[in-house]
C-alpha cells in the first residue's frame, strides 16, 4: 500500500532517516557555546587541543588545532567485522592495513575464542563528536563525489569556536545529503562507488556505505545531546 508523501525504496527510507536525524541534531545544537563545546566532563577525555599541548599519539589536523586519536588498535566490538573481513577473502595483510595496524595483532584477533573483554574507550567532548562527523563526512564525499584526491584527516581545519564549526559543518552535511539524494539504484549496489581510504568501503556496495554513514551520523548526535544534557544539569535552576 502506498501512502502519499512516504518512501519505501530503499534511497528513499534512508535518505527519510538521515533528513529526520539532520532536523533533530539542528535543533538540539542550537545555542552551542564554546565552553560547553569543549567541556571535558571527566579526566583522561578526548577533545580538541593546541598542536603543541596535544597528547594522544596520532593527533590530527592540518592547523593550529588537532583532534585527539590515539594508537591504533582494533576495539572489541569489531572484532566480528575482522572475521567477516577475513572469511570474505580479504588478507591478514590487508585487514591489518585498513585498521593500521600490525599483521600479528590481526592472527590474534582472528585465533581469539569466547566473548572479548569490554573495551576501555575515552569519554570524547562535543568538539570531539562534531569534529569527527566532520572530517568523515567532508572524507566520504570527497572520495565519493569528488577528486579522490585528499586525506580526509587533513580536509577540515578544526576550530575552538562552536559557532565557527557548526557554520562550517552544516553545508558539508548537506553537500553529502543533495549527492546521495542523485543517487541511481545501480549505483546503490555499484561496490567501490565509494573509495574512502579508511576503513572496507571499496570493497562494499554504496548502499551499505551509506546506511553506515547514517548510523554514525545518528549515534554521535545522540551522545552529543546527552552531553548537553548533562551540561545542563550541571547547575539545575532553583525551583
Amino acid at each position: 500500500m502506498e501512502i502519499e508523501g512516504v518512501r519505501t525504496d530503499r534511497l528513499g527510507l534512508l535518505l527519510d532517516q538521515f533528513d529526520k536525524a539532520r532536523e533533530m541534531a539542528g535543533v538540539r545544537l542550537a545555542g552551542l557555546g564554546d565552553e560547553e563545546y569543549l567541556w571535558e566532563p571527566v579526566p583522561g577525555c578526548w577533545s580538541l587541543r593546541r598542536r603543541a599541548e596535544a597528547t594522544t599519539p596520532r593527533a590530527f589536523g592540518p592547523g593550529e588545532w588537532l583532534l585527539d586519536l590515539g594508537a591504533a588498535d582494533i576495539p572489541a566490538s569489531e572484532y566480528a567485522e575482522v572475521a567477516r573481513q577475513a572469511a570474505g577473502g580479504m588478507s591478514v595483510e590487508k585487514i591489518a592495513e585498513d585498521w593500521s595496524v600490525t599483521v600479528e595483532r590481526v592472527e590474534q584477533i582472528l585465533a581469539h575464542t569466547g566473548e572479548p573483554e569490554p573495551d576501555e574507550t575515552p569519554l570524547t567532548t562535543i568538539a570531539w563528536r562534531l569534529g569527527h562527523l566532520h572530517f568523515e563526512f567532508a572524507g566520504n564525499w570527497e572520495w565519493t563525489f569528488g577528486e579522490r584526491r585528499q586525506d580526509p584527516k587533513q580536509m577540515i581545519d578544526f576550530s575552538p569556536s562552536a559557532a565557527l564549526t557548526l557554520e562550517r559543518f552544516w553545508p558539508v552535511i548537506d553537500r553529502w545529503r543533495a549527492d546521495v539524494g542523485a543517487l541511481t539504484e545501480d549505483q546503490l549496489d555499484k561496490v567501490g562507488l565509494s573509495q574512502y581510504p579508511y576503513g572496507s568501503a571499496p570493497e562494499e556496495p554504496f548502499i551499505s556505505v551509506l546506511w553506515g554513514a547514517n548510523l554514525e551520523f545518528i549515534h554521535h548526535m545522540a551522545e552529543i545531546a546527552l552531553l548537553r544534557d548533562l551540561w545542563r544539569a550541571r547547575f539545575p535552576t532553583p525551583r
